[in-house]
């Protein structure tokens, strides 16, 4: 499984394109971790170096292939596995491997407000710059979750971003759908967040946007910190590389 972009990762390009990448003075610490991704992974790479560097016109081009992208994503048919049944259910005790679209409810359609607007063509200046990032924040308020996966058992693929920077190993944590959220560009909205909890015994060794999947029991439960807020909590039994 590749990790792939949940369908509001253009908003934050257009964040990036109204109001920058944010104060990064203060930012504990730096990304030490490679940042090339998994191969197969279609996340939007920003390179380490220079992820929060890129010109409002490479952001842009960035933007415009994503909204292609998708157009296609939407309309492509889903792949099912032959031998399961079309409405299978996990068994009981069962692991679910998830995509970060499983987070969003079906009906928050973030991504629909790039239908209302030529970002190509929006200046500075530009009244409806301003409308279009007041209708993005209230949208980042709304981000609801998805009650139905409260207490189920699943492994989730993303990138690490510590909570405790000083600690020796690393048990507390935010994954996060792609490379730079919370340190080079801003953090993804509560639904696309979720705070790792290692047992003990098992917290992870590694750095700052290392990949990984994490398997546990999701929670539906809210979290707020200095890095970012998060909609889920995930009590993990296993942190591993991704490979």
């Amino acid at each position: 499984m590749a990790l792939s972009p949940s369908r509001v990762l253009p908003l934050f390009l257009l964040a990036m394109l109204l109001t920058g990448c944010g104060d990064e003075a203060g930012s504990p610490g730096s990304a030490s971790a490679s940042a090339a991704l998994p191969d197969g992974a279609e996340t939007l790479r920003l390179q380490e170096g220079n992820a929060g560097e890129l010109t409002a016109e490479e952001l842009a081009a960035e933007l415009s292939e994503r909204k292609a992208d998708l157009k296609a994503e939407r309309t492509a048919p889903q792949a099912r596995n032959p031998s399961e049944p079309p409405d299978a259910e996990p068994a009981a005790g069962s692991i679910t491997e998830l995509d970060w679209d499983a987070l969003i409810p079906a009906e928050w359609r973030p991504d629909k407000i790039m239908e209302e607007y030529n970002v190509d063509e929006l200046a500075d200046d530009d009244p409806r710059a301003q409308e279009l990032w007041d209708k993005l924040q209230a949208l980042w308020k709304q981000a609801p979750v998805v009650e139905a996966l409260n207490g189920k058992r699943v492994r989730l693929p993303g990138f690490v971003v510590p909570v405790d920077w000083d600690a020796e190993k690393i048990g507390e944590f935010l994954l996060v759908p792609y490379y730079g959220a919370c340190i080079h560009v801003p953090p993804p909205p509560v639904n696309q967040t979720v705070h790792v909890i290692a047992a003990k015994g098992r917290e992870y060794s590694g750095d700052l946007f290392d990949t990984v999947w994490v398997t546990g029991t999701l929670k539906v439960e809210r979290y707020s910190g200095e890095m970012a807020e998060a909609g889920y909590r995930l009590e993990a039994t296993a942190v591993e590389p991704y490979e």
